[in-house]
Formats: structure tokens, C-alpha cells, sequence
């Protein structure tokens, strides 16, 4: 896995592949979930060097280029204060001619039952630095407000836009992981999202007899195959034990004995 042009067909096939987070109204904010029926090839360039939620924001584009009826009319517009940037639009668009600011998210979260009382409260990322209460919370009262500030108006005005006659949506896929050996059935947030497990480091030797492949960041978005550079227990344990005394909390795929392939985040929590 490398950042040769096909691999990012490989990312691009991986998010395409991952389910919207809700396909109901949440906390009073719209998802757009809109998607072409059949994935399709990438070919859009990318810098290899861009992080991993700017390739999201290049594969947004594309699917929403493949829609009929649709047309994008902006994207990652950033909002000043004189010299200061205090925000950024996502993208504008034309849906069946009616404007539509689209804020756009990807994100891996698991799920921690012993956090808060819903299914919203129990998702956190990786590292615990982020839940997506906080970021709803953002997207309601930061990200999709900052449309109706005097700094936009410019911006809408050589669109011959006006705020007011535009709707507002979340594009939200999200890759959820639960608790090693859980039976968590999920009824708010979409089931589908549900993408493998989570365990401590100190679990790590139930595994000892799968094989492992640690990918970079940028490939988290990939389905789990046969094709990647397994590494024995033994092979990856020092690669682990550093990211142990890290703190940090990989991504990793695992093969079983039995073939069976699982797509899991090893915590340091």
C-alpha cells in the first residue's frame, strides 16, 4: 500500500463503501445522503502529502459530481475578518436548482458504552480527544451558523445567493468500532457503520496467533483484504509496544487462523 495513483481508487472505493451515520434528522440537523448507485473510477489528482480529511473532501466532490440534478457551485471557501479566517464553507451546491450549504465529516469513532446515556454520547475517537456530541455541537452552533455571517455575504452575493433561501445538510459517514466481544445492537445511529472492534493493549496476546497489517493513516479508510503485508505477533509486537508507550491507538487489520479478516483499533485507554 503506497501513494501510487491506485491506491487511491482503493481509498476512494473504501469511503464510497462507508455508510452515512444517521438518515434521520439529529439534533435538528439534516443529512444529506444522496449517492450515486455505482461506485465509479477516481480520477480526480491528489497531492500525496494531503492529510487524510482533505482526500474525504476530494472524494465528496467526485461522488457529488456523478449526481444528476446537481451542481456544485463552491467549495472549501474560507470566511475572513479582515485578515483573519474564522471559518470555512464546505461546499455550495445546486440541488434541483435549490441552493444547499453542505458541511462535510468522515470519521472513525468508537463506541464507549460507559460514556453518557445515548448512542451519541458513547461515540469517541481513537485518542479520546473528540466525541461526536462535540462535534454536532460544532457543526450547530459554529460550521453551519458561520453561512449567515456579514463575512460570508460577499461570497454568496457573486453567487447571487441569499442566505436565507438556502437549506442546510451534514454529509456524516462515520466508521464505528464496539467493544471487543460486545452484543451492542445500535437503533439511532445506522447499524451499517459498524465496522469491527476495540481492544486494550493488554488483550493483545489473545491474538498472537493472527496475523497482523498496520496501515497508515491515510489508508483507514480501506476495506480490509487479503492483499496487504501481513506481519506475524512476533514481526509487529515492537511496532506495537512503541505505540504503547506512546499512548496511540492504531488502526489494525487482523487475520485469524480460520482466514476470517477483522478490521480493529488496539486502545491505550
Amino acid at each position: 500500500m503506497t501513494d501510487k495513483t491506485e491506491d487511491y481508487q482503493e481509498q476512494f472505493n473504501g469511503f464510497f463503501n462507508t455508510p452515512h451515520l444517521f438518515n434521520t434528522t439529529v439534533n435538528g440537523l439534516d443529512p444529506f445522503i444522496t449517492r450515486p448507485e455505482n461506485a465509479f473510477v477516481f480520477n480526480s489528482p491528489i497531492n500525496p502529502r494531503v492529510r487524510l480529511g482533505q482526500r474525504v473532501e476530494r472524494f465528496v466532490s467526485a461522488e457529488l459530481l456523478q449526481l444528476p440534478n446537481l451542481n456544485i457551485l463552491a467549495e472549501n471557501c474560507q470566511i475572513k475578518n479582515e485578515e483573519r479566517t474564522i471559518g470555512e464553507l464546505d461546499c455550495l451546491l445546486l440541488e434541483e436548482n435549490t441552493p444547499v450549504h453542505l458541511e462535510i465529516q468522515f470519521k472513525f469513532y468508537l463506541y464507549d458504552p460507559s460514556l453518557g446515556t445515548t448512542e451519541i454520547d458513547h461515540c469517541i475517537g481513537p485518542m479520546r480527544r473528540d466525541t461526536l456530541n462535540e462535534k454536532l455541537h460544532k457543526l450547530k452552533t459554529h460550521q453551519l451558523p458561520l453561512l449567515y455571517s456579514p463575512e460570508t455575504k460577499p461570497l454568496l452575493d457573486s453567487l447571487g445567493l441569499r442566505a436565507e433561501t438556502i437549506q442546510q445538510k451534514i454529509y456524516f459517514k462515520a466508521q464505528l468500532f464496539l467493544p471487543l466481544r460486545s452484543s451492542i445492537t445500535l437503533t439511532h445511529l445506522n447499524p451499517n457503520c459498524v465496522y469491527g472492534f476495540y481492544f486494550n493493549y493488554a488483550d493483545l496476546p489473545q491474538f498472537e496467533n493472527c496475523l497482523f497489517y498496520c496501515p497508515k493513516k491515510t489508508d483507514w479508510l480501506l476495506d480490509v483484504t487479503n492483499t496487504a503485508d501481513w506481519q506475524t505477533y512476533t514481526q509487529i509486537l515492537p511496532k506495537l509496544d512503541e505505540y504503547k508507550a506512546e499512548k496511540y491507538s492504531p488502526l489494525v487489520w487482523l487475520k485469524h487462523p480460520n482466514g476470517e479478516l477483522s478490521k480493529c483499533f488496539i486502545v491505550a485507554w
